[in-house]
């Protein structure tokens, strides 16, 4: 319904619009009294008026009956979400009452009173209305079926390990009957079945892109509506399909990519016609599948990003911005308290957002690129894996040892015999008419010496980085699995795969591992010389035993851990010794947790401390409070996930000691 306002709002009349809109209304209506929810009711009542005298003629389709409207449907939401298990139900009447309420007003502002042109009231639904939404309805139950994500889950995995053990039986009859299994007919028919089984099995977790760009279109409607810009969304590639596991972590980044496209992007009016520009801007969303890649842009025709104003941020922050070149400049927008809005409001200049986008791409195994032209527009390019079950990987060989590098960061091989030259004490070789810094793989990750064979040549947030490897083994699809909560945490490691003999393979994670290969640049040797530092962490919560829950897990997750009870505490411990990362609730006493990161972020010392917010605040306002105040990350406690919590906790570990 909410998408269906906006499409009404730039084609008013529209009657077959207006026409599902009334039908929408009158079926929640009489499906929320089927189930008790006699507010739902109520509201969906309430909100057949405006469309039906839409529908007559009597009102017309503004932006602020389109704001009043699309109100009432957040209201319809919340209701409908809390319906079942909130005992206050004087709390839910006066909230119903209150959203019927500001409608009628905000009819009443925009429109006038509540009758039509001839001073009669408008008309009731057509008696066929809501015998065709239950039609609808019952043709939707018979066609689909409700499935717990678990079982999905569950399914994908057994499906990989299939594949695997049948990889394994394989080599046991080449073994055996010393031919190769695949002349067998039997072994080419469960060949083929399985492939269409694992094809299968993906497809039932895919679902299209589209389905998350309603509420993309409400974010940019709405950050347009305050900042006074008009601004046309545009969506291509819709119909392009992706996990549904990743595209859920995908949504938070993709609004803080729409609404930073309109509120740092898209110009006022005014200042786009002075330019030779239409006064609309254009925000457009591309989505479209490359390889094992799903690859989205956000692209706008403002103007620009403005590097001279990105390297005074730069400096103003203590960096050495003289120094860098237009690219490295340009990821600067990607540091957390980097900002170059020039007052503060409720949607920018507290530099949160962007380092966001760039933490949660990196769970996904994702990656986030950015192209400016100043005075003509930005595009943002994000490229993730299409779904984290089964993972394409190239197997590789150094040292003896076999590696796995997922193909979707794999740009190119190049042939052992590159030429090799030295530029400022750093191996490069060329990747087309671009150098490419070049490391051995074994003594980057502390594995041996020099490797003498192929070169791999990854793609990272910053470029590309090059690895020299002894051996190309193939191509594999593993099932990733993490390595259990008794190892540390190993910032080049995503997880483990089964190879077809049986044996266990690394999967390595490339933006940790690229990372490694940088400090190498410097002459840095992590694992070489006294023990390896452990990052510390800090947890802030007034809960006993959700403390001790989130010690337990950081510690075997190999983090040195320390607690305190509330915000004050918190900072009396951190002023004796900082944290590497401090994770922290909000409702506390005497020094709430968004007291105590506004407090860190104020610190000189400790401002660039990453802190995670995990709480039990789910709605989008608590979010962006929790943001605003200079949190890195925010965790709902009601979506809790240990795995979620360690890589959230590595990332911006890694991201802080990389910059």
């Amino acid at each position: 319904m909410g998408e269906q306002l906006l499409e009404l709002e730039h084609a008013p009349g529209q009657a077959d619009l207006l026409a599902n809109l009334f039908r929408e209304a009158h079926s929640l209506k009489g499906g929320a009294g089927v189930i008790g929810l006699q507010h739902v009711a109520d509201v969906a009542h309430a909100l057949e008026n405006p469309l039906q005298r839409l529908r007559a003629g009597d009102l017309h389709a503004t932006a602020t009956l389109t704001d009043a409207m699309l109100a009432t449907i957040d209201g319809l939401r919340s209701l409908i979400t809390h319906g079942d298990d909130t005992p206050d139900d004087d709390r839910q009447k006066a909230i119903a009452e209150a959203l019927v309420s500001e409608l009628a007003a905000g009819v009443a502002r925009d429109n006038g009173a509540g009758t039509n042109g001839n001073g009669r009231h408008a008309a009731g639904p057509p008696a066929g209305d809501a015998a065709a939404a239950q039609g609808a309805a019952h043709a939707q139950v018979a066609a689909t079926m409700q499935v717990a994500i678990q079982r999905l889950d569950q399914i994908d995995r057994l499906v990989g390990e299939s594949a695997s053990a049948y990889l394994r039986v394989g080599q046991l009859l080449a073994e055996t009957l010393g031919t190769d299994p695949a002349t067998i007919a039997e072994y080419r028919e469960v060949t083929r079945l399985l492939s269409r089984l694992q094809d299968v099995t993906t497809r039932v977790r895919m679902v299209p892109i589209s389905t998350v760009t309603p509420s993309l279109h409400r974010a940019v409607r709405d950050v347009a509506r305050a900042g006074g810009k008009q601004v046309r969304w545009v969506v291509g590639g819709g119909e392009t399909e992706i996990d549904r596991n990743v595209l859920e972590k995908l949504h938070d980044p993709l609004v803080h990519l729409v609404r930073n496209s309109v509120d740092h992007g898209i110009e006022a009016p005014e200042q786009r016609l002075a330019a030779g520009k239409p006064a609309q801007g254009t925000v457009r969303l591309h989505a479209a599948q490359r390889g094992s890649e799903i690859v989205i842009s956000v692209s706008d025709d403002g103007g620009g990003i403005d590097l001279e104003r990105v390297r005074a941020a730069g400096a103003r922050a203590g960096l050495d911005t003289a120094a860098m070149s237009d690219a490295e400049v340009t990821d600067l927008i990607f540091r957390q308290g980097m900002s170059t809005a020039k007052q503060v409001t409720e949607i920018s200049g507290r530099g949160v957002g962007l380092d966001v986008v760039r933490t949660n791409l990196g769970l996904v195994r994702g990656r986030v690129e950015v192209h400016s032209t100043f005075g003509q527009g930005t595009e943002f390019v994000a490229s993730v894996p299409i779904t984290l079950t089964i993972v394409q990987c190239l197997v590789v060989e150094a040292s003896g040892q076999r590696l796995a590098v997922p193909l979707h960061s794999v740009l190119n091989l190049l042939p052992p015999d590159t030429d090799v030259s030295r530029a400022e004490g750093q191996a490069m070789v060329m990747h087309g008419s671009v150098a490419v810094p070049v490391v051995d793989l074994s003594p980057t990750l502390a594995m041996g010496d020099a490797n003498h064979g192929q070169v791999v040549v990854l793609a990272d947030a910053l470029g590309e980085q090059a690895l020299r490897v002894d051996a190309l083994v193939g191509r594999r699809d593993l099932v990733v699995k993490g390595l259990g909560r008794l190892l540390p945490r190993l910032t080049a490691v995503a997880g483990a795969g089964i190879e077809p003999d049986g044996s266990v393979v690394v999967v390595v994670d490339v933006p940790g591992l690229v990372a490694r290969a940088r400090l190498r640049k410097t002459g840095a040797t992590p694992d070489e010389g006294p023990p390896p530092h452990r990052p510390s962490v800090l947890i802030v919560d007034d809960a006993l035993t959700v403390r001790e829950l989130e010690r337990s897990i950081l510690e075997r997750a190999g983090y040195a851990v320390r607690v305190a009870a509330n915000g004050r505490e918190a900072l009396e411990l951190l002023r004796r010794e900082p944290a590497d990362l401090v994770l922290t609730d909000v409702e506390m006493p005497l020094l709430d947790g968004l007291g105590l990161t506004e407090t860190i972020r104020k610190s000189r010392t400790l401002a660039r401390t990453p802190v995670v917010i995990l709480t039990s605040h789910d709605s989008e306002a608590d979010r962006e409070r929790g943001l605003a105040a200079g949190a890195n990350a925010y965790i709902v406690k009601s979506g809790f996930d240990q795995q979620r919590l360690l890589s959230m906790v590595e990332q911006l570990l890694l991201a802080g000691s990389s910059s």
